[in-house]
């Protein structure tokens, strides 16, 4: 959701937060309860703007202002998880698949950590067994090429496995990407869980279109914008196969942008969804747009 005064956020009881915020190798001390967000801001002209300071930023919870206890400005390392359809509609479109994911090898850096899932009626890890995560952009191309098209569609249960496994990463900002064209004939999940298990998680989902609009074919745009939307990501719809690759490659290229932001909520832990909102305010900039999710479900202490 984009607005002047955007909502926006990712949650999850946390073990750590930054003891150095804007150091870029920051070190992680325990605390609980923490909620952290995940702040786009974009000028006028769509722009991202960097380099914002932590007073320029405030966050309401139900309405009432919270105290930002963390705030990174800084690049820092990611987990990402590309989430690949492999069903029959992709059998011609085998290069594009490879193409789009190679964006994210190439943009990837030594300390991040990447895997892949591939899905049809079933859900694969491109990885081999026993590597949950990888930093090599040659292993990552590896995991690409495995991909074998045909079948039907899982694309819930391939999100709410990919977010679950995304939950074990060490990274504290988490990334999820899912080129699918949004339709499911297979999964043992509904699209309802999908949203839900989206909506705790502490990750931030684009979703890339790969419908084939040339011959009529549109999909689903609805799940995949609410998907999106879900936890303050973006979701994209391109034309054509040459356009997937340059969403996928813009979507690598902008993972880094953005600010971290996390405070601990004055609200019990009593597994309800809380509104949040997130407002930038600082002289000489106008127009300023804030991109985030704007709820999440807090956790039941018991279930600490």
């Amino acid at each position: 959701m984009v607005r002047h005064l955007a909502s926006g956020f990712v949650v999850a009881a946390l073990c750590g937060t930054l003891a150095a915020a804007q150091d870029p190798h920051p070190v992680f001390t325990s605390h609980a309860d923490l909620v952290v967000l995940h702040v786009n801001v974009f000028d006028g002209r769509s722009d991202a703007v960097p380099n914002l300071p932590r007073h320029a930023f405030q966050v309401l919870e139900d309405g009432r202002p919270q105290a930002i206890t963390l705030f990174v400005g800084a690049d820092v390392p990611v987990a990402v998880g590309l989430v690949l359809d492999a069903s029959s509609s992709m059998i011609a479109r085998q290069s594009m698949l490879t193409s789009g994911g190679a964006a994210f090898a190439r943009a990837s850096r030594p300390e991040d950590e990447l895997f892949t899932i591939h899905f049809n009626e079933n859900v694969r890890f491109g990885l081999p067994p026993g590597v949950p995560f990888t930093s090599h952009p040659a292993l990552l191309r590896a995991a690409l090429a495995r991909v074998h098209p045909g079948g039907k569609t899982a694309l819930h249960d391939a999100v709410i496995a990919g977010l679950d496994h995304l939950e074990f990463a060490s990274h504290q900002k988490r990334i999820f990407v899912v080129l699918s064209d949004g339709e499911d004939n297979a999964s043992r999940h509904s699209e309802a869980e999908m949203l839900e298990r989206a909506r705790t998680s502490n990750a931030i989902v684009y979703t890339v279109s790969n419908a084939d609009r040339r011959h009529g074919l549109g999909g689903d745009d609805r799940v995949l914008r609410r998907l999106a939307v879900a936890t303050g990501g973006v979701a994209r719809f391109p034309d054509n196969d040459r356009d997937v690759v340059a969403s996928l490659d813009r979507v690598a290229g902008s993972i880094r942008r953005g600010y971290m932001i996390g405070y601990v909520p004055d609200t019990p832990r009593d597994g309800r969804l809380h509104r949040v909102q997130v407002g930038v305010h600082i002289a000489g900039f106008k127009d300023l747009r804030v991109r985030s999710r704007d709820e999440y479900r807090a956790h039941h202490a018991e279930a600490r």
